[in-house]
Parts: C-alpha cells; structure tokens; sequence
C-alpha cells in the first residue's frame, strides 16, 4: 500500500524546507510528479489506518499554514494485498 500526499503552501506559514522535514520524520519520502510525497506502508493498510495517517500528518501540519490532501492506494504487485 501506498498513501500520497500533496501539499499547498501558504506563504504566511512555515518554509517548505521545514514541512518536507516534519513529514520526512513520519516516514514519507520526497517524490516527483503529481505528488510531492510518498508513504509505503509495510502492511496491507485498512481504512482505519489510513484515517488515523491522516490524524497524524493533520497534528504534525497544524500550524504551519500548509493544506494537504492523501490518497491510499494498492501497489501493483504489493504482497501487502
């Protein structure tokens, strides 16, 4: 399983250097194209891991002035599925 995440920047909030390095310490990885991050979970991901994922970047964000959406998705070939 996978869970991407984008980010939206406000310039009033905190450096993007900063948010990459607080979402880097949960476990996403920097990644190019439609995204701007990546999580691989090392389990198969139930909807309430992902919710609570969610719980956790809401906590790690709050303040920072940064919006962010997710998405979870199967990984092809994923022996987690």
């Amino acid at each position: 399983m996978l869970t991407y995440i984008t980010i939206m920047f406000n310039t009033e909030g905190r450096r993007p250097s900063e948010v990459f390095d607080a979402l880097n310490n949960m476990g996403f990885q920097p990644t190019t194209g439609n995204y701007d991050g990546v999580f691989k979970w090392d389990k198969k991901a139930t909807l309430d891991d992902a919710i609570y994922m969610a719980d956790r970047v809401y906590l790690t964000l709050k303040g920072t002035g940064a919006m962010f959406k997710l998405e979870t998705v199967g990984e092809k070939d994923d022996p987690c599925d």
